[in-house]
């Protein structure tokens, strides 16, 4: 891949309004000239995150997030610079025509792009041995007696993966792909760890495989379930951890799911991908489900993308309530209202849906409650209430759910419901939630010094260099002055913090009328430069930036100045020095003394 100029990205921010943008995910609010919302990176109340249509750029007063269009979508999308840039372009419908080759970029791009295809590749191929290979012949009785079809197999692509390995490794020789892309897709490994020449043992084998997609419909991996019951393996496994797949980031069917949420207004969550595949085909296609693994503040925030509402349908066994409840917490820490559906004891989705039909499934998920509602109903038919061990027990377990609610005012009257169901004190019951909250607080430390490490410092900057820029940047004028400075700013500048940062600018020449050209200039300088700047920015251009700019810099050349003045007296003190050494320290002091007579006359 080569690089994207700068001037195909000016184009893409001058096409791209960040109010459509961001309001694409959000509904906004209108606060004067500008919108807010509650910020997305951060949980608060109070919204605080600004959105300015006028300089294109939010703000958030809460965690201090800023930035363009393209950092919010890069922030939070969790896309790289490059990938941001090419969803905004599409977005805008602007074609990007690379320049300058970028060798290790493209390198980086091919190895994605081989294992998508090798990915692909494996799952049209294991979709055909399902369909046509005599030995899969178990594989199509389960699937039939499962009540899926030969369509419903080939709109979901399920497969079979063969028991003689060999097939799927002349399959990747002879698609060009070789031992090291399929260990780098996660199809396979070595016999002998670290020895390359021990040859390839393939993941999938007599194994039902459902590819997983990722948003744009691309197979990133699999998740494949046994078929015999002697297989010692585990009933579901996935493809291993790749730079495609990663399961905290994928949810499967959200690429089928994603339209019918917005239409729905909620996302249902099962947890396999049998369910979901069986509820898409009743007509619920608003199904997602992670992928057999604990579900994520990452999978929250995608939901949080495309619904604001969220339906839990979970085995009807403890096992299945304890998963709900772990799903819960993420969505509702993310502000998502969640509701919990109850299937009676033992069955999940696919065998309520076969046994009873869509329409009975369509009233139970109607009759849906609010999820602690319908925990509580569950779970005091097995509790004595009159038991002062089973009653704290639930207490401390309710509370751990209800302290990470992130609306101060539901907290309080979920407390204040479940009190009285539980016929406790409200006081006590805000206690034991006031306790698991600084047990969770306390219990997290390390992902918050995470966080706090992760965070890029700005660059250290003068404030008099950063006017400057903040004076380059906005205005041609005083742009073209400060250049023709440079000679007599040479020596000062090369001592002073950030000039790295000005001459960059000047050097550069984005539009100061242009705000997509300042913007997409900001994009391409290092992120700890961009942080700097944006922090110690004006709001406001002077009426005449070009006096302005003479005045911070005789300012910034005096204090260099006098400080270098100021050093050369106090060595005029030091007795070791020679006369020749005293003479010449004079004559600079007198040199530096008639340039800041100079300086002063001029200020």
């Amino acid at each position: 891949m080569g690089l994207i100029p700068r001037e195909t990205i000016e184009r893409i921010l001058e096409a791209t309004d960040i109010v459509d943008l961001i309001g694409g995910y959000f509904p906004l609010k209108r606060s004067g000239s500008d919108f807010k919302i509650n910020c997305p990176f951060h949980g608060e109340k109070t919204p605080s995150f600004n959105i300015s249509p006028a300089r294109q750029r939010y703000k958030c007063f809460g965690c201090d997030a800023s930035g363009s269009a393209l950092n919010f979508l890069m922030e939070y999308e969790n896309l790289p610079f490059v990938d941001a840039v090419r969803k905004l372009a599409d977005r805008a419908g602007i074609p990007i025509i690379e320049e300058a080759h970028d060798p290790e970029s493209d390198r980086k791009r091919r190895k994605i792009s081989r294992l998508k295809e090798l990915n692909n590749k494996a799952a049209r191929f294991f979709h055909e041995q399902l369909l046509k290979n005599p030995d899969a012949a178990h594989a199509r009785e389960y699937l039939k007696s499962r009540g899926f079809s030969k369509e419903t197999a080939q709109k979901w692509l399920i497969g079979w993966a063969p028991s003689n390995s060999n097939l799927f490794l002349r399959m990747a020789k002879e698609g060009g792909f070789n031992g090291r892309e399929i260990l780098q897709a996660g199809l396979g490994g070595l016999r002998e760890k670290d020895n390359p020449r021990s040859g390839l043992w393939v993941k999938f084998y007599d194994q039902l495989t459902f590819p997983i997609q990722n948003d744009v419909d691309d197979v990133v991996g699999f998740s494949a379930r046994i078929l015999r019951q002697d297989d010692k393996r585990g009933k579901y496994i996935n493809t291993n951890e790749t730079p495609l797949f990663n399961k905290s980031k994928l949810l499967f069917a959200l690429n089928k799911a994603r339209r019918a949420m917005g239409k729905e207004k909620f996302a249902l969550i099962c947890e396999g991908q049998v369910d979901a595949i069986v509820l898409h085909e009743s007509g619920f296609e608003n199904t997602i489900a992670p992928l057999g693994t604990a579900f994520t503040e990452q999978h929250a925030r995608m939901i949080k993308r495309y619904t604001d509402r969220v339906v839990l349908c979970y085995d009807g066994d403890s096992a299945g309530l304890a998963a709900a409840d772990k799903t819960f917490k993420q969505l509702t820490a993310q502000g998502l209202p969640v509701r919990l559906m109850h299937l009676p004891e033992g069955e999940d989705p696919d065998t309520f849906v076969k046994k009873n039909g869509a329409e009975t499934f369509r009233e139970l998920l109607d009759s849906a409650k609010e999820y602690f509602d319908a925990k509580l109903d569950k779970e005091l038919k097995t509790i004595n209430l009159s038991s002062p061990a089973e009653r704290t027990k639930l207490l401390q377990d309710l509370a751990k759910s209800v302290c990470v609610m992130d609306d101060d005012l539901l907290r309080d009257a979920t407390t204040q419901n479940l009190a009285i169901r539980l016929r406790l004190g409200v006081d006590d019951f805000r206690q034991a939630v006031a306790a698991a909250k600084k047990d969770l607080k306390r219990f997290s430390p390390r992902e918050n010094d995470d966080k706090k490490a992760a965070k890029v410092e700005p660059t250290a900057i003068d404030h008099f260099v950063i006017y400057l820029c903040h004076l380059a940047l906005n205005s041609e004028a005083a742009a073209e002055y400060i250049r023709e400075q440079l000679e007599n700013l040479q020596e000062c500048l090369t001592e002073t913090l950030g000039s790295h940062v000005l001459l960059d600018i000047l050097s550069k020449r984005p539009n100061p009328e242009s705000l997509a050209s300042k913007q997409a200039y900001l994009m391409t300088i290092p992120t700890s430069d961009r942080i700097a700047l944006e922090d110690g920015f004006s709001d406001s251009l002077p009426e005449d930036p070009v006096t302005s700019a003479s005045d911070t810099i005789t300012m910034l050349s005096a204090r260099f100045y006098q400080i270098k003045e100021k050093a050369l007296r106090t060595r005029l003190n030091d007795p070791n020095l020679t006369s020749e050494q005293i003479f010449e320290a004079f004559d600079e002091v007198k040199r530096l003394q008639l340039i800041l007579k100079e300086l002063d006359q001029r200020f």
